[in-house]
């Protein structure tokens, strides 16, 4: 069996020559090129098993080498690389078929690894000669926003399933973004100038959620006044997001089984027979093996929605991606609220990524929207985030209870406090006596310092910490 090829491209030559030595170290001919147009060239002359091209490229860019490739050849595994590559670019890269996108920072950790993947899927291709190119559409510009390697897993599904109208499952917590996932799809998907319609299965009640899918005809039911269209019929040839599905009863189960088997449905009271055209892309938090088991999920739809699944990670396993989320947020509600965009002090980001946000993207979006609210100057202090829905301030926090007489008691009940707030023990203890220490004093500095045994530099620069600075310095 010949050797297998990689023709790789970039602009900088010591990149083409540490990448050179790295591939023919572990068993590949290696072709370098240096420009968009001399690697194109090579790959009509050559034909590389693996094209492995720099995404900014002279005098076109690698998804333009990309595209090329994918003309000429359907076995050729594509592996777009980029220094400065963006979430649009990953998706746009693996929607147009690429065979993975790969940030120059993780290249010294696994290019033979990537390579070696590239190599074999190559092989098996052209074997089996069974690759199909990716549809493309115009790009668009989502809210999924991540840089975690995590992220980056859904960032590429989302390119390779946008191409199919095969049904797509999504699943993750509660508000980790499973809606835009859904979005994200559609809109790169060649239905992309069609409908998309999301409906929460959980939100509706039984005796109209039917109603709501698939319509009446009038006088089907009580209050029934007219005939109504329902989401299957207005999504027809868009995408229908069935969110929460996991709540769906089983008679309405059925009649989507019947959607997916068939393409075809009836009207709630109604006789005619309607076709439709419909992707569908469903989410749960729920995991639905156990609903089958339970016999509360019709195994049968479950294998006909879980063709292709995608996980989104809880946001707590992605801590990388926290401060990037926070900045987005602060960036988009300056911009719908036409207000100063707040900057993030690295105080305040260090204690957002400490927080285990159990409600998600959805929480952290709306942690930074209170945070505008709350905030007292340009940029956001750890005061100004608050953190759970019981966030912690002088007036609320509990406090050692009356008549208790020891050490121990009251040492429990201040780790009761802060446990309760979902806040670090030691940095509330100092803002807690700091701020108390100010109130039994009437905001005299002297006095405060003083009572905590503290020098007044000392407390100055916690009161400037916590943006409470108090004015008053005399005996």
């Amino acid at each position: 069996m010949p050797k297998q090829s990689i023709l790789v491209v970039d602009r900088e030559p010591d990149f083409l020559e540490w990448a050179k030595h790295q591939l023919e170290g572990a068993g590949a001919r290696v072709l370098t090129e240096d420009s968009a147009d001399a690697a194109y060239k090579t790959f009509c002359m050559e034909n590389p098993d693996v094209v492995m091209a720099e995404m900014n490229l002279h005098p076109f860019s690698g998804l333009d080498l990309l595209a090329k490739v994918r003309k000429q050849s359907q076995n050729t595994m594509v592996i777009i690389i980029s220094a400065f590559g963006t979430n649009q670019n990953v998706i746009e890269a693996m929607k147009m078929g690429a065979f993975d996108f790969v940030r120059k920072e993780q290249l010294p950790f696994n290019l033979k690894i990537v390579a070696d993947a590239a190599l074999k899927a190559a092989a098996e291709l052209k074997a089996a000669n069974t690759f199909k190119p990716v549809l493309t559409v115009e790009q668009y510009q989502d809210e999924i926003v991540g840089k975690s390697d995590a992220m980056q897993q859904v960032f590429k599904m989302i390119g390779r399933v946008a191409a199919s109208d095969a049904p797509v499952m999504v699943t993750g917590e509660s508000g980790s973004g499973k809606e835009l996932v859904a979005r994200a799809i559609h809109n790169y998907s060649s239905r992309s100038n069609k409908s998309f319609l999301a409906i929460n299965c959980a939100a509706i009640p039984e005796n109209l959620l039917e109603s709501e899918l698939f319509g009446h005809e009038k006088g089907s039911f009580t209050g029934a006044h007219s005939q109504r269209i329902g989401r299957f019929e207005q999504s027809d040839n868009g995408t229908l997001f069935l969110d929460e599905i996991g709540e769906m009863p089983l008679q309405i189960q059925s009649k989507i089984l019947r959607v997916l088997q068939e393409g075809e449905f009836s009207r709630v009271g109604g006789n005619q027979t309607i076709r439709t055209n419909v992707r569908i892309v469903c989410a749960t938090n729920k995991i639905l093996e156990e609903e089958v088991s339970r016999k509360t999920f019709r195994e049968d739809l479950f294998y006909r929605l879980n063709v292709v699944r995608i996980h989104l990670p809880p946001l707590r396993s992605r801590a990388e991606d926290i401060r990037l989320l926070a900045e987005y947020f602060l960036q988009k509600i300056a911009h719908q609220k036409h207000r100063p965009l707040l900057k993030l002090s690295e105080e305040a980001a260090r204690v957002l990524e400490g927080y285990p946000w159990p409600g998600n993207v959805r929480e952290l979006e709306n942690t930074m929207q209170r945070a505008t609210v709350l905030a007292t100057a340009d940029v956001l202090l750890p005061k100004d985030i608050p953190l759970g829905q019981s966030s912690l301030n002088i007036e609320t926090a509990p406090v050692p209870a009356a008549g208790a007489d020891t050490l121990e008691s009251a040492v429990e009940a201040l780790f009761g406090a802060a446990t309760n707030g979902n806040l670090p023990l030691l940095p509330w203890l100092e803002r807690e006596f700091t701020l108390r220490a100010m109130q039994k004093t009437g905001n005299n500095q002297v006095r405060a310092a003083r009572l905590l045994g503290i020098t007044r530099a000392t407390l100055r620069k916690r009161l400037e910490r916590n943006g409470s600075l108090g004015a008053v310095d005399e005996e």
